[in-house]
């Protein structure tokens, strides 16, 4: 079992920053993908960013490009997402989610291990 706790959301103004954190413990041999989904009051949880644990590689949401930034530190199993130039619509509960084997990085089904969510909200 994993187990993952994020924290660092906030109430922040739009165009301003936050940096979310993620802390695996328990059994965190992770080889396959991390990632940050979203999930904002009366919609579907959706996906905002995912990087290989092994080989960094990364993929982004279209709507989060040029904005938020993937990283992780393996040495800490911690995930982080830099969110910069934040808007209203981004305003919503943020969940750090890992996969047990490798699959499919942008659907909630394709991840095992959830956290418990941090809020982000954004004001105009």
């Amino acid at each position: 079992q994993v187990q993952l706790v994020e924290s660092g959301g906030g109430l922040v103004q739009a165009g301003g920053s936050l940096r979310l954190s993620c802390v695996a413990s328990g059994r965190t041999s992770i080889t396959s993908y991390m990632a940050w989904f979203r999930q904002a009051p009366g919609k579907e949880r959706e996906f905002v960013t995912a990087v290989q644990w092994s080989a960094s590689s990364t993929v982004y949401a279209d709507s989060v490009k040029g904005r938020f930034t993937i990283s992780r530190d393996k040495a800490k199993n911690t995930l982080y997402l830099q969110m910069n130039s934040l808007k209203p619509e981004d305003t919503a509960l943020y969940y750090c989610a890992a996969q047990r084997v490798p699959m499919v990085p942008t659907t909630v089904e394709s991840y095992d291990y959830w956290g418990q969510g941090t809020q982000v909200t954004v004001s105009s």
